[in-house]
């Protein structure tokens, strides 16, 4: 008969740690409200402990935890007013993260805060002729959307939102080609990747000027195309990896002809008479490049966007 009397003994004195614990975190909280913010920059989250330790304070009551966190973190990186709240975010979205490693939105909303911070970071040094250390400033929350994305492949391996999400970031906000590559080629051995992160890895290699494998790498998209759409896709960047390979080399000849007579060539067959080249190629298409005497410039007789 004493069983019940322990069990409610034991409930009243968790109901009362709860009270105190909370009571405790609210008292901090307004004591670094009214902290200046001139003086200590982020007064504001100084109060939030890590995962670690977050995990036994929520008593079980994790996701809860996550939760909060995140509505809080949301309403805290969409207050402009705070200048310096972009300084603690991967630490910030590491305690959602560790607190509940499967709840997915944090990790994609966390790495576009970071990207939509450097982008402002950037803006703001355009504006006010501020130095490198805003750029280094913008290059380290680009840092931090990678670290975040990357907590997020590793606590959800078998979701491929995260490696193309990094992609993404990595090709048209980094310009890291190798980079992107890189991410692209993870997320396409992940089950369920949209059959385009291919073609996203294959346009990374040839911006990275690998335009060999990038050869290969869209014959073989063509030759497995599904559908014509796809073989068109690929068709034109066929045609664009050998109208530069085509190009470089006939610029290059011209230039030598120009150094050797003092002139431009009169037209590109002249560059075979002077050894410059073996023969002059034509694009993927079978037809001539356009060539100008005036300028020694060479170009395809269409954008390979509108072949």
């Amino acid at each position: 008969m004493k069983t019940p009397t322990r069990k409610g003994s034991a409930t009243v004195l968790l109901v009362i740690v709860l009270l105190v614990s909370l009571g405790g975190i609210v008292g901090l909280k307004a004591a670094t409200d009214r902290v200046v913010r001139q003086k200590l920059p982020g007064s504001s989250i100084i109060y939030v402990p890590s995962g670690k330790f977050l995990k036994y304070a929520a008593f079980g009551y994790r996701d809860l935890a996550a939760d909060l966190i995140y509505l809080w973190a949301i309403q805290y990186y969409s207050t402009p007013t705070i200048d310096d709240r972009y300084d603690h975010l991967d630490h910030v979205f590491a305690i959602i993260n560790e607190l509940d490693p499967r709840f997915q939105d944090p990790y994609e909303v966390g790495a576009m805060i970071a990207v939509d911070g450097a982008r402002e970071v950037l803006t703001e040094a355009r504006d006010l002729s501020h130095g490198s250390g805003r750029g280094a400033y913008a290059r380290s929350l680009i840092e931090a959307a990678f670290k975040i994305l990357d907590r997020g492949e590793a606590n959800n391996p078998d979701q491929y939102i995260y490696t193309f999400d990094a992609g993404h970031i990595a090709l048209m906000t980094l310009r890291d080609y190798p980079l992107a590559e890189k991410y692209f080629a993870l997320c396409m051995k992940i089950p369920g990747a949209p059959e385009f992160v291919e073609r996203l890895r294959a346009n990374a290699i040839f911006r990275k000027g690998d335009l060999k494998t990038a050869w290969e790498t869209w014959f073989d998209i063509y030759r497995r195309a599904p559908d014509e759409r796809t073989k068109k896709i690929a068709d034109n960047h066929l045609y664009n990896i050998k109208a530069t390979i085509d190009l470089a080399a006939l610029q290059e000849a011209a230039a030598k002809y120009r150094d050797r007579f003092g002139r431009w060539p009169a037209d590109l067959q002249a560059l075979v008479g002077a050894g410059f080249v073996r023969e002059v190629p034509k694009d993927f298409d079978g037809k001539d490049y356009v060539y100008d005497p005036a300028t020694g410039k060479v170009r395809t007789v269409i954008n390979p966007w509108r072949r």
